[in-house]
């Protein structure tokens, strides 16, 4: 197998960049960047940390993570396993990227920066949802962002209907638990009160 070991290499495989992935780049949240992440709902949350690095759906309703100003995101962290896998790495390491999506955009939006994690009373009453709100608002100084070319979500024709997978052909978390736990978590009955437990939970 050969393999590219050097910077130089891999340059000379792929050759210059073009104008339009560079201009495109900004240092802050330029007028239109923020149009495309206040009609996202649904972000992938990059975050590194000692044990490596880690990726993370976050989804909320759309404009879910605020534009506080030009040069900060705020991205409150809603409900979920208490694993906390991108927190803990946050207060380690604050590197952060962000890749927003929007169905029916064939485009991505990607914002990298550092970040920090807020427990501030107001900061967190400002986020309320149904009366609730989040243990903690992630901080994000952004230094990059630029958006993302259509050619992935083209190629997989991720937003096409007729394209959808049957859920009842893919494992069950449920069936994932009960493999991984030789039968003692999951199982059928988890799958069966999961939509009940996620509805009152959501917040």
């Amino acid at each position: 197998m050969t393999v590219i070991e050097t910077v130089e290499q891999l340059e000379a495989i792929y050759g210059a960049v073009g104008d339009a992935s560079t201009v495109k780049v900004a240092d802050h949240v330029t007028p239109l960047y923020r149009i495309f992440i206040e009609k996202a709902p649904f972000a992938a949350l990059a975050t590194i940390g000692p044990e490596g690095i880690d990726c993370s759906p976050r989804g909320d309703l759309p404009g879910f993570v605020r534009v506080h100003d030009p040069r900060t995101l705020m991205l409150p962290d809603r409900r979920g396993n208490n694993r906390v896998d991108s927190l803990r790495n946050i207060v380690r390491d604050p590197r952060v990227s962000l890749m927003f999506l929007i169905p029916g955009s064939g485009n991505a939006v990607r914002a990298n920066g550092r970040a920090h994690l807020s427990i501030d009373s107001e900061l967190l009453a400002s986020f309320k949802v149904e009366g609730k709100a989040p243990r903690s608002v992630m901080v994000m100084k952004v230094e990059e962002i630029y958006f993302q070319c259509a050619r992935a979500i083209v190629r997989s024709d991720l937003w096409n209907p007729d394209k959808r997978i049957d859920p009842k052909t893919l494992p069950t978390p449920g069936q994932i638990l009960a493999e991984m736990s030789d039968n003692k978590v999951g199982g059928a009955e988890y799958d069966r009160i999961w939509p009940e437990r996620a509805a009152a939970t959501m917040w």
